[in-house]
C-alpha cells in the first residue's frame, strides 16, 4: 500500500497493511523549511511553497502525510478579522476580531474568493496532481474556534452563559461557513478534512455544553461532506470522546492527555437493543477510528529519539488506528524526532 491507500483503509474501516504514521494538524517544521525553502510566512499564501511544506515530513522523514495548510487563521481573516503573519517558526494569530457582538457578524456569500482561501484551494489542486500517492488533507476552523475568533474568544464563552440563543444563531451562521469552505476544498481534490476545533476543548467549556451546542453543529458539518473526515479538538478530551465519536466523523485525533485504550472504550458505544415491529433488533454502534497521540509539547519538540519511539509503541500498543502527533508539531522540533515517529511503526 502506498501512503493514501494505507490511511484512506483505516478511515473506510478496512485493514491496512499495517498502521499509518501520519499528521492531521500543523506540518511545518523549520528544518524542512530551511531544507527545501519553504519558509513562512511566505508559505502561508503561496502555494507552491505551501505544497512543499504540507508534503516536507514525508520526503525527509517518510511521514505518510501531506497536509495543509500550517494554522487556524485563514477562514477569520477571510471575513475581516486583523491577522499577524508570524515569522518562520511562529504561526500567524488573530490580533483583531472582525464584530464587536454576535448580532453584528455578517459572513460574505463570496468570503471564500477572499484573503488567502484562493491560495488554500489552488495548494489542494496542486497536491491531487503532483502527489497521487500521498494522502491529500487539509484542515479548517472547527465553527466554535472561528466563532471565537470572529466576536473574541472570551465574549464568545460569556455569551453562552448570557445569551445563548445569540451563541446559537451564531454558530448556525459560522458551521455554513465552515461547511461551505469545506466543500469547495472537497472539489479542488482533498481526501481528508480535518476540523480543528481547540476552544471546544472541555478546558473552555463544560462537556454539557459541547453536547448541546456544539455537537449538533459538527453533526451538520459532517452531513454535508462527501470526503473523508476527521475531528482534532485540543487537551483533556475524555470527557467529550463519546460525543466527538458520534458526531458523524471517520475518525477524531486527540492529544496526550487522553488515554487512547480508553478513549476506544468510550467510543465504542456498545450495541443497543429496542423493540422494532414486535421484534428486539440489536443495531452495531457506527466504528470511529482514533489518531494520535505522540506529545508534541514535550516528546516531538524536546524530547531525544529514542523516548519519541517509546511513547509512540506505547501508543500503537494502546490501540491507536492510526499513530500520529497528539497536536500541530512544534515548529522547532527536530527533524530526527519526525524520523523516529516513522520509524517506531517499522
Amino acid at each position: 500500500m502506498n501512503p493514501r491507500e494505507r490511511v484512506l483503509s483505516v478511515l473506510n474501516n478496512e485493514t491496512p497493511d499495517k498502521v499509518p504514521v501520519t499528521c492531521f494538524t500543523q506540518v511545518g517544521i523549520v528544518e524542512a523549511m530551511e531544507k527545501l525553502d519553504c519558509a513562512w510566512p511566505e508559505a502561508h499564501s503561496d502555494p507552491t511553497k505551501m505544497v512543499k511544506l504540507g508534503t516536507s515530513l514525508n520526503k525527509l522523514a517518510g511521514l505518510e502525510s501531506a497536509r495543509i495548510p500550517f494554522c487556524l487563521t485563514v477562514e477569520a481573516e477571510a471575513i475581516g478579522c486583523r491577522v499577524e503573519m508570524g515569522r518562520i517558526d511562529r504561526q500567524p494569530s488573530v490580533r483583531q476580531a472582525a464584530f464587536q457582538s454576535a448580532g453584528e457578524v455578517n459572513i460574505p456569500s463570496d468570503f471564500v474568493e477572499k484573503g488567502r482561501i484562493p491560495a488554500v484551494l489552488e495548494a489542494t489542486r496542486m497536491l491531487k496532481k503532483n502527489f497521487p500517492e500521498l494522502p491529500a488533507i487539509v484542515g479548517i476552523t472547527g465553527p466554535f474556534t472561528l466563532s471565537g475568533h470572529l466576536i473574541e474568544i472570551e465574549r464568545l464563552v460569556k455569551l453562552m452563559r448570557l445569551k445563548p440563543m445569540e451563541v446559537e444563531d451564531l454558530l448556525d451562521k459560522v458551521t455554513d461557513a465552515c461547511t461551505a469552505y469545506a466543500q469547495e476544498i472537497v472539489k479542488a481534490g482533498a481526501d481528508v478534512i480535518v476540523v480543528n476545533d481547540p476552544s471546544a476543548a472541555p478546558e473552555l467549556i463544560d462537556p454539557l455544553s459541547f453536547k448541546s451546542t456544539i455537537k449538533p453543529r459538527l453533526k451538520f458539518f459532517t452531513q454535508g461532506i462527501k470526503a473523508k473526515k476527521v475531528l482534532h479538538i485540543c487537551g483533556g478530551a475524555t470527557p467529550i470522546i463519546s460525543d466527538m465519536a458520534d458526531c458523524g466523523f471517520e475518525a477524531i485525533s486527540v492529544e496526550d492527555k487522553v488515554d487512547i485504550a480508553k478513549a476506544k472504550e468510550l467510543m465504542k458505544g456498545g450495541a443497543r437493543s429496542m423493540f422494532v415491529a414486535g421484534r428486539m433488533t440489536t443495531t452495531q454502534a457506527r466504528i470511529v477510528k482514533i489518531a494520535g497521540n505522540v506529545s508534541t509539547a514535550k516528546t516531538l519538540f524536546t524530547g531525544k529519539p529514542e523516548e519519541v519511539r517509546d511513547e509512540a509503541k506505547k501508543a500503537l500498543q494502546a490501540g491507536t488506528d492510526l499513530l500520529a502527533p497528539a497536536c500541530g508539531i512544534a515548529p522547532r522540533s527536530p527533524l530526527a524526532n519526525i524520523k523516529a515517529l516513522v520509524e517506531a511503526r517499522g
